[in-house]
């Protein structure tokens, strides 16, 4: 299953790999608050396993790591206290090397929407971890003017997010914001971009949207010059 990308959605996906791939004699659901859940039918791009999921979930403070891309740096600063089981999720991947020599396999630009979507080793769009987990929805975004619905917020330039595909279906696959973006508020805030990354990002904005065949002119698909994940670590 592959959900493409609208004005008021930012797709994510997470179904890639082989059933074989899933860690044995795990259980398929962890016991702690995050309930992290084996996804049978959605094998991960990566064997990974579950994350720990203690009884009481870090949620204080706040965690750096850096995405090493052939563009650049690209620091992130993860927030606990906003999304502690996302944050929780996403050392887990990065801890484990799922991000490591992937690609950003998409950017968007339209009028309301600038994004870069990784996260996906496959770098269909469709992989995932090989689990899922619940939404932990930002609460503070501001409305989004001239917006009838009265439902959209503005994701801020610099923020770091999970992209999904429906509700409580967050993975591996997540999204940083390049420039102000409109957005129901249907999507985990877990962080922000420090400023050096978004030096990073707006260079390979500029470099815009392969072209296709189809669409010599997109504003949704893969970046024009490939943006490849050298190494995600802790930045420590």
């Amino acid at each position: 299953m592959k959900i493409l990308l609208a004005l008021s959605f930012v797709a994510g996906t997470l179904l890639v790999g082989t059933a074989q791939a899933q860690a044995v004699g795990e259980p398929d659901v962890t016991r702690g608050p995050c309930a992290y859940t084996k996804t049978p039918d959605e094998p991960p791009a990566r064997p990974v396993g579950l994350p720990r999921d203690p009884r009481h979930t870090p949620d204080r403070g706040k965690v750096e790591v850096v995405l090493q891309t052939n563009h650049g740096p690209i620091p992130l600063k993860l927030d606990r206290a906003q999304a502690p089981c996302t944050v929780q999720s996403f050392l887990h991947l990065l801890d484990r090397k799922f991000y490591d020599r992937t690609f950003c396999h998409r950017i968007t630009a339209y009028a309301t929407l600038k994004v870069l979507q990784c996260g996906d080793p496959s770098g269909t769009g469709e992989g995932g971890p090989g689990y899922k987990y619940k939404d932990e929805l930002p609460k503070n975004l501001p409305p989004a003017p001239n917006d009838p619905t009265g439902e959209r917020r503005i994701y801020p330039r610099g923020t770091l997010a999970m992209a999904n595909a429906g509700p409580d279906t967050n993975g591996s696959q997540f999204f940083l914001v390049t420039a102000d973006s409109t957005l129901r508020p249907n999507y985990t805030v877990f962080g922000t971009i420090g400023e050096s990354g978004l030096r990073t990002l707006d260079k390979i904005a500029a470099a815009g949207i392969k072209p296709t065949p189809e669409n010599p002119a997109p504003v949704d698909g893969a970046p024009a010059k490939q943006v490849d994940i050298r190494k995600a670590k802790r930045d420590c």
